[in-house]
């Protein structure tokens, strides 16, 4: 169900529509045509659409003509509608989509509110007003809840009209009930809301129970023309797989990375360690075009690094599930799942990065031999057609492991990323969702620590007890890797000296000496326990000879008093008292 924007029962305003126009979105997309009209007819929305079909704007655009349509003008500190976002990546996405269209309304203004950025300088923000606010949760959160001098946010939302909260399932995912709880605290019942998804799980659906009234949801999906099948990725997509093995992997990515050098592409690895340690590795071995690396764990630089990847027409982006929900890269060629997703609706997430609102696009997942059930899995559990990709034969093969093993041994810094990049991944792979093909007993660890071109093998509870074939540890003296980073080498040497020296501890040994620590702490309670259990024997002692004592004291007046009544005699007395001695009688005198 498509349509011209002219085809709503209520009509556009002509700055909205100019803007569209100016950007060439001439016909709604199915989820806009349904959730669009329902939404301007106060109605709640719970929409559920494949990722790329245009959800955005579906709650952009009402959100703007319900704010225009109130008969009251919106104050300066008057917030009329609130988005929350799982990611500060999607939060600027959308702050910029509405920037496009605030340039023809300008009696609006808005306000981004995310992490990374100074609590203060928000603050100082919303001091000067905004209409709309972007946020994520737990920023938003914060902000609700602070009492400072000049400034309530919570009271700037009393007159708040609209609620969206876009990726509501991943929001839910990572952990924000709390933070969502309290935000809808601070908002009036009295509201319109809109739930957005691409999936909706069962958390999602108690959320549309508690927080919406009335809601209508829309699920918009899309059939293959040929079978009539519902599937859950865009019909504009090709998507692949390949089988290769562990220490093949990086060989392949690269060869196909060089083929692809002018083009657009962003590779999903399993965690942050593994994007630090591959993007190192591809930048070694793929000249000739950008790299960048992206992951949760960064701070200060990922909003830069996002709005570069953004604006460029060709590069390389090694990135996690971090970037695998509602972000809009323009014109993304291949999507490459390096690693398989730790569930199966991150893998369509991954693969909609590309072939976004009718743009065709190519995906394609790197699987062990082992793995290939994966495909099989995915085309019933998701509804996603996956073919083999026919491509390799038509690569340069290329051995990149042995250089960047040299690379390792040049510098400690990234023999140490690769360590932590395989203990990362090892750990990843041992706890995966889909345990019962991505199985960690069939996981070859000797092939796998080859793929990552160790050194050796670190010491990690998965590998204690293991025998590891097919890897053969390099013989080297480990100690004498040196980090390139001159200052960096410094500091290790000086560490070095100071364990030398007995002035520091080594964190490898520290539970040991805990260990210690523990037993002559337990040794000198032992031996207090011991005094105190003497001294009260003692003390007992004491006790018990002084009542003898008393009792014998005791004795003697009463003889005493016998002696003066005439009841004993002289002799009876002393004898009874012990001061006559009968071995007296013989001696000399």
């Amino acid at each position: 169900m498509e349509g011209k924007w002219s085809s709503l029962q209520l009509p556009l305003c002509k700055p909205v529509v100019d803007t569209l126009t100016e950007f060439g979105f001439s016909h709604m997309t199915p989820v806009q045509a349904a959730a669009i009209p329902l939404f301007m007819t106060n109605k709640d929305v719970a929409a559920e659409a494949i990722t790329g079909s245009g959800k955005t704007l579906a709650f952009v655009i009402p959100i703007l003509e319900i704010l225009l349509r109130r008969e009251e003008t919106w104050k300066k500190k008057e917030v009329g509608a609130v988005i929350i976002t799982p990611t500060r990546e999607l939060a600027i996405q959308i702050y910029d989509v509405i920037s496009s269209f605030l340039k023809r309304l300008p009696q609006f203004t808005q306000a981004l509110l995310i992490g990374g950025v100074n609590p203060v300088k928000d603050i100082e923000k919303l001091k000067n007003g905004a209409n709309i606010i972007i946020a994520t949760p737990g920023r938003l959160s914060d902000l609700l809840e602070r009492k400072e001098p000049n400034f309530c946010l919570a009271s700037m939302v009393k007159s708040l009209e609209v609620l969206v909260m876009d990726e509501a399932d991943r929001l839910l995912e990572m952990g924000f009930e709390r933070s969502i709880n309290t935000i809808l605290s601070f908002l009036p019942r009295q509201r319109r809301t809109g739930l957005f998804s691409a999936t909706q799980t069962e958390e999602v659906r108690a959320l549309i129970r508690a927080g919406l009234r009335n809601p209508v949801k829309v699920a918009v999906k899309e059939k293959r023309l040929t079978s009539q099948v519902i599937q859950k990725t865009p019909v504009s997509l090709k998507n692949y797989y390949h089988i290769c093995e562990s220490d093949e992997k990086l060989n392949f990515l690269v060869s196909f990375l060089r083929k692809h050098k002018d083009l657009k592409i962003m590779v999903f690895f399993s965690t942050c360690a593994c994007v630090d340690y591959f993007s190192r590795a591809l930048e070694e071995s793929v000249k000739y075009t950008t790299i960048k690396c992206i992951h949760g764990k960064m701070k200060k630089r990922r909003n830069k690094i996002f709005s570069e990847f953004r604006e460029s027409e060709s590069g390389i982006l090694a990135c996690t599930d971090v970037m695998a929900r509602g972000i809009d890269f323009p014109e993304v060629d291949w999507v490459i799942q390096y690693d398989p997703p730790s569930n199966a609706s991150a893998f369509v997430h991954r693969c909609g990065r590309t072939a976004r609102i009718g743009n065709t696009g190519n995906a394609l997942i790197l699987l062990r031999p082992k793995e290939e059930s994966y495909i099989k899995f995915l085309e019933i559990n998701q509804k996603a057609p996956v073919q083999e990709y026919k491509g390799a034969s038509e690569l340069t093969p290329v051995q990149v492991l042995n250089r960047l093993k040299k690379i390792a041994l040049k510098d400690r810094a990234v023999m140490e990323k690769g360590t932590r990049a395989f203990v990362s991944f090892v750990q990843y792979y041992a706890k995966h969702e889909c345990s019962l093909i991505f199985r960690f007993k069939d996981l070859d660890l000797g092939k796998l620590a080859v793929g990552f071109a160790l050194l050796r093998l670190p010491k990690m509870p998965e590998l204690k007890g293991k025998h590891i074939p097919n890897f053969v540890p390099a013989e080297v003296d480990f100690d004498a890797i040196a980090y390139k980073d001159k200052a960096r080498e410094k500091a290790r040497k000086k560490r070095q000296e100071q364990y030398a020296a007995g002035l520091l501890v080594d964190k490898h040994s520290k539970k040991k000496i805990e260990s210690v620590s523990w037993s002559k702490k337990k040794e000198k309670l032992e031996r207090r326990k011991d005094r105190k259990k003497r001294k009260e024997l003692a003390l007992k002692r004491k006790h018990t000879f002084d009542e003898e004592d008393l009792e014998e004291l005791a004795r003697d007046v009463q003889l005493l008093k016998r002696l003066k009544k005439g009841k004993v005699t002289s002799e009876e007395y002393e004898k009874e008292i012990g001061l006559h001695d009968d071995h007296d009688d013989g001696e000399e005198g």
